[in-house]
């Protein structure tokens, strides 16, 4: 009788002892005789290869799944580098396209004349503005170079009366192209003056060519300053009556 043979009488011989399950108790102590047998045996006899049981608790019996084979030792990698983000190219300068007419002043430097005229403007949070009023220069050739923009902060930029005034930027610094103090009233203006430490100095006008109530007006570097800040500023109509 072989080693396996005496396992099953033992296993036969518990569950006779008890029907209602094999006694563990005999299992584990006739396989413990016959593995003490096996050590013991002769030096050069050949082990029988035995397989495992694993009693489960209801009495099934089950055969172990062969041991996996253990996992490859973790190979070093170097390290995972995120390409460099690249910066994008800067963008090109948008020249604005007037709308309507290009306003002459009569204003110049050197070969080139101050000219104001209308562009679009977009103002996601200010839906009533879509216009701005550009201070710009014309060269010979008609090329126009934008100094300065202005347009409304607030409300809509068609609503009688005066808007948004630009003003020099550099104006405490001397400039070759000094920007002169300008801006827009909507209404019948026919004249507009204002006032500066006292004295009055009378605006130039040109009605836009899209809209004749928007009157574009601009102060001659020679009676006002450019940058120098107005006290007061008025419009009034054809008959004198302030607007």
């Amino acid at each position: 009788m072989n080693e396996v043979d005496e396992l099953r009488r033992a296993m036969r011989a518990a569950e006779r002892a008890d029907r209602n399950g094999p006694d563990l108790a005999v299992i584990m102590r006739e396989g413990r005789r016959v593995r003490r047998r096996r050590r013991v045996a002769g030096t050069g006899a050949v082990a029988v290869a035995v397989a495992a049981v694993v009693i489960g608790v209801g009495g099934t019996v089950a055969r172990s799944r062969a041991p996996e084979p253990p996992l490859p030792a973790p190979v070093a990698t170097a390290p995972v580098v995120a390409p460099t983000a690249t910066a994008d190219p800067a963008p090109t300068e948008l020249r604005p396209r007037p709308v309507g007419a290009v306003v002459g002043s009569g204003i110049r430097y050197g070969a080139d004349e101050r000219v104001f005229y209308v562009v679009p403007v977009d103002v996601p949070e200010l839906p009533g503005v879509t216009i701005g009023l550009a201070a710009g220069r014309r060269s010979p050739a008609g090329e126009l170079t934008t100094d300065y923009l202005v347009n409304d902060v607030a409300g809509s930029d068609r609503r009688p009366g005066f808007h948004q005034i630009g003003y020099d930027p550099q104006a405490r610094v001397p400039s070759a192209v000094p920007v002169p103090t300008f801006g827009y009233f909507v209404g019948p203006a026919a004249r507009i003056v204002g006032t500066v430490d006292g004295r009055h100095v009378e605006a130039r006008l040109a009605r836009w060519s899209e809209d004749p109530r928007l009157v574009i007006f601009w102060f001659d570097p020679g009676v006002l300053a450019p940058g120098e800040p107005l006290d007061g500023i008025v419009a009034r109509d054809a008959r004198g009556r302030r607007l």
